[in-house]
């Protein structure tokens, strides 16, 4: 038998306003309470009185009401019931979505558990009603999902509506009439704090201006590889509300140095304005030296970045200048509250260097390149996946006794990377460094081949702010397996990062 309709009202409201509250572990206030359930402060203080009773809540005089674990499992029976309801009215019955709310919070009270279950069977087990909300399992319990609002969600990034948080039927009407309702994909082009609004876009259609309220009621998980790094963000990070400056710890504040790894690219673009100089160096004791130069450049502010790399190198007695990069990198994602730094990177690889001396590789190249970053308190993550592609590069560079030129060969070499970096003090950080490679070669005439190698490098990097510059030294010890070979080296690393021009 249930508990009677009033009861399972009072412990649905508590647990609404449980998930509220931004203390996981706090009181639902019972003004709070009796102004959800429409009574009293002395009705519901009777009623909560008995709950406490029965074991469903965990009541404190004067501070507020919790519910227990069994309180939780009856609220998650109860929401169950009444959204696979909704859902049965919608898909069996042929009501609009807008009409449903009311109908299942009076069926929900009366249904037995048997019927329950035999919609569950015959909607396929649905996880979520047509509003979007969970479906708690059989046994009360709520499948768990990251979701942003269209207040937090990135900008300009692919999303889709998965849940409206708001049943009131001219709420729903509204979404409906706009293409906002769950399964829409859109994007958000722009938030206005001022005006209390957000444009949004759907897919294919035009602009849409709807107010910060509204839009704090459309639950959205972004599309594609942003999901995916979202899932990596999560592993690393805990879920919690930035704090502001004066709020933040010492662990939880900003790094000092960022975008300053030497194998491991960081997802951070530089600001308007900002240009920065980098000089590193490696000398291996078996696979000689290289020294390149890199300056990146805002275009012209933080989402946008255009940036060279003019590598020199020497190997097997052979000294000159390598393959030139040109790179165009795009802040997909701004680092916040449970989301990571990502910016996509594409480089063009320019034939510069003299592939019949060992220096480079002949024929333009493409290299893309996905870097992600996330900080969690005095630890920052970073992890990269990527490839480089040349499609027609020259095999007749081998002697031959053939008279005929070999063909060209597509070389493809991917790779996958991952640091940790520690803030040891704020202006020292200790790194760890790991590459791997499956290194795409010519090896004969027509012919090429693929190496696998791995590094290893530990370092350490540190610097000094002076005015609006910055100025970070750095040195590691890279250790590189391939071919059943050990080689090991030092690497030094210097940058200066100042104001080019002030951004309007």
């Amino acid at each position: 038998m249930f508990p009677s309709s009033t009861v399972e009202n009072y412990i649905k409201v508590i647990h609404a306003q449980q998930v509220r509250l931004s203390d996981p572990d706090g009181l639902v206030p019972m003004g709070h309470l009796a102004m959800g359930m429409g009574v009293t402060p002395g009705t519901a203080t009777t009623m909560v009185k008995a709950l406490a009773d029965s074991g469903l809540v965990h009541y404190a005089p004067y501070a507020g009401v919790r519910l227990t674990r069994a309180g939780e499992r009856l609220a998650g029976m109860v929401i169950r019931r009444h959204r696979l309801i909704e859902l049965f009215l919608v898909q069996v019955m042929g009501l609009k979505w807008d009409e449903v709310h009311e109908e299942a919070e009076q069926l929900e009270h009366v249904v037995s558990e048997r019927l329950i279950q035999r919609m569950d069977e015959m909607l396929g087990r649905p996880e979520v009603d047509p509003h979007g909300d969970p479906i708690p399992d059989a046994h009360g319990t709520f499948p768990q999902r990251e979701l942003h609002t269209l207040l937090t969600c990135p900008l300009h990034v692919p999303v889709t509506v998965m849940r409206v948080a708001d049943q009131d039927a001219s709420f729903l009407r509204f979404v409906e009439s706009n293409q906002l309702k769950p399964g829409q994909e859109l994007s958000v082009d722009a938030r206005d704090e001022v005006a209390d609004s957000v444009s949004v876009r759907a897919t294919g259609g035009q602009p849409l201006t709807i107010g910060a309220r509204a839009a704090s009621k459309l639950l959205v998980e972004v599309i594609g590889i942003v999901l995916f790094v979202l899932a990596l963000a999560a592993s690393s990070s805990a879920q919690t509300p930035s704090a502001t400056p004066a709020e933040q710890t010492d662990s939880s504040r900003p790094f000092e140095i960022k975008d300053n790894s030497f194998f491991v690219e960081e997802a951070f673009n530089q600001e308007a304005g900002v240009v920065q100089s980098i000089v590193g160096g490696a000398f291996l004791q078996d696979s000689g030296w290289a020294i390149a130069f890199t300056q990146e450049w805002p275009a012209p502010g933080m989402r946008h970045q255009l940036s060279y790399t003019i590598p020199f190198t020497g190997v097997d007695g052979s000294e000159g200048i390598n393959d030139i990069a040109v790179n165009y990198r795009y802040q997909l994602l701004e680092e916040g509250s449970g989301r990571p730094a990502v910016a996509p990177r594409v480089s063009l690889l320019i034939p510069s260097g003299d592939q019949s001396r060992g220096l480079g590789a002949s024929g333009w190249g493409l290299q893309v390149n996905l870097p992600v970053s996330k900080q969690h308190g005095d630890l920052y993550f970073h992890g990269n996946a990527g490839f480089s592609w040349r499609p027609n590069a020259d095999s007749d560079v081998f002697p031959s006794a053939s008279l005929v030129a070999a063909p060209d060969v597509t070389l493809f070499t991917p790779f996958v990377a991952g640091s940790t970096i520690y803030r040891l003090r704020p202006m020292v950080n200790l790194m760890l460094e790991s590459v791997f490679t499956w290194q795409d070669d010519v090896v004969a005439p027509g012919r090429s081949a693929r190496e696998f190698s791995s590094l290893l490098s530990p370092g350490v990097r540190g610097g000094w702010n002076r005015g609006d510059s910055q100025f970070i030294v750095g040195a590691a010890l890279p250790i590189i397996w391939a071919n059943d070979t050990t080689d090991v080296g030092i690497l030094t690393y210097f940058s200066f990062e100042a104001p080019f021009w002030k951004p309007r």
